[in-house]
């Protein structure tokens, strides 16, 4: 009867143990928001890209995507912890854990879909064509690259743009690390055009250290979404949901977008 006492005793201390940690309830480990709840800090994964996410003069990290993932974080009573990632490995990076999301101007795709959540657009984009100032009597419009050296980032949405146009299937196409590696690619003449997301061109092109490169403007690309990504079946999606559907009713993410010059890119996408 001793013996049987003292190992309900036990028992019951090991189920307390297991209970309580610390103080604290156990963490319920098959949820994302109660494992980033009780870490206290949400990991972003994202990599340079103005008007985004980039370092400012200041060397502190900024940009769209940046104060709103500051602002939504505070929401969710957690802080951002931002961890620049290699793109083309974006979706393994999320799913061993070693990020919590990807928040980068990260474009909605049926092939990502199969591989993570989607939060709602909260900004809409589209590919474009950068190429160097003085050649733009030579590339007027998309035939007019099909035996140029085009880079992208490899595993953008740039880089499915260039791939699955017929009129560049005869180019010559190199994966580039960023979107900013491919920038610099033209600027130092080792490519003939680029092609990356607007937003960033936009902000870029013709001013700075970019003062030379341009966006032609008649070759279309197609428009996409912008939204945040998460583990498939996270129970973070649809909190962040909840909390970006706040952020538009209270106009802070138009005030952000206006900031950063995007008031026409987040109209499209709020309508």
């Amino acid at each position: 009867m001793k013996k049987k006492t003292i190992a309900l005793i036990l028992a019951a201390m090991m189920s307390s143990i297991a209970l309580t940690a610390c103080g604290k309830p156990a963490v319920d480990t098959s949820s994302d928001l109660a494992v980033i709840k009780d870490k206290g800090k949400m990991v972003i994964g994202i990599t340079e890209y103005q008007p985004m996410n980039y370092y400012d003069e200041n060397g502190e990290l900024t940009g769209f995507d940046t104060e709103f993932a500051k602002m939504a974080c505070a929401k969710l009573g957690v802080e951002p912890v931002f961890q620049i990632i290699d793109w083309d490995t974006k979706e393994t990076e999320l799913k061993s854990g070693n990020i919590d999301c990807i928040w980068n101007g990260l474009t909605v795709t049926e092939d990502r879909k199969a591989n993570m959540d989607f939060t709602e657009a909260y900004l809409t984009n589209k590919q474009c064509v950068v190429i160097n100032s003085a050649n733009s009597d030579t590339y007027t419009d998309i035939a007019s690259l099909s035996s140029a050296m085009i880079q992208a980032e490899a595993g953008s949405a740039g880089e499915t743009a260039i791939k699955s146009a017929p009129e560049l299937a005869s180019s010559t196409y190199t994966g580039a690390a960023s979107q900013a590696d491919a920038l610099l690619a033209l600027k130092a003449g080792n490519c003939d055009a680029i092609v990356i997301d607007y937003t960033m061109a936009n902000a870029s092109c013709g001013t700075g250290d970019y003062a030379d490169l341009c966006i032609v403007k008649d070759i279309e690309m197609a428009g996409e979404l912008y939204a945040i990504g998460f583990r498939t079946g996270s129970d973070v999606t649809p909190e962040m949901n909840t909390i970006i559907k706040g952020m538009q009713d209270d106009g802070s993410l138009r005030s952000l977008a206006e900031k950063y010059e995007l008031t026409e890119l987040y109209d499209a996408t709020v309508k």
